[in-house]
């Protein structure tokens, strides 16, 4: 494993920016720059949008709160994140998040290992610099998320039955 001994610089608006449904994604490292220690993205999460549960078998994940106000779920564990909070989920642990307000909030995802960017990168929209409201799931990209997860040790955990 190799990082780069150069260093890493990456301006404001720079990275590699997907749709994942309404939310963006932009990383700003990603395993090839960082010997494959971490991946570093920016998520602007739209109203509504976030992550359903789920479970990494591979990565440990963190959140640092930069703007707006995020619900985030740890195990059995709720809580209601503003700017400045950070929360850790150690792999195999369930969690996810959530933006329940109608103001866009920005969170920063830090992944370690790397590997997730390139579930993101398969099943999210490339999107260019501008920043359009991204569409919800359809079926079919639901879909083909539920048939990439376990290639990269994600588990999404259905909603329970009524």
């Amino acid at each position: 494993m190799t990082i780069p001994q150069n260093g890493l610089f990456v301006e404001p608006g720079g990275g590699r920016s997907y749709y994942f449904g309404q939310d963006l994604y932009t990383f700003k490292a990603i395993g090839e720059e960082t010997g494959q220690a971490y991946a570093l993205c920016e998520v602007i999460v739209a109203p509504g949008g976030g992550s359903p549960p789920h479970r990494h078998q591979r990565e440990d994940e963190s959140f640092y709160v930069q703007e707006g106000e995020i619900e985030f779920q740890l195990d059995d564990r709720n809580f209601v994140a503003t700017p400045g909070t950070f929360l850790y989920s150690p792999k195999g642990q369930l969690h996810r998040f959530t933006n329940a307000t109608a103001t866009p909030a920005k969170i920063m995802v830090w992944v370690n290992p790397a590997g997730f960017e390139k579930f993101i990168a398969e099943v999210g929209k490339a999107a260019n610099s501008q920043i359009t409201p991204g569409a919800t799931l359809s079926p079919e990209d639901l879909a083909k998320i539920l048939n990439a997860a376990p290639k990269y040790g994600i588990e999404i955990v259905p909603p329970p039955s009524e």
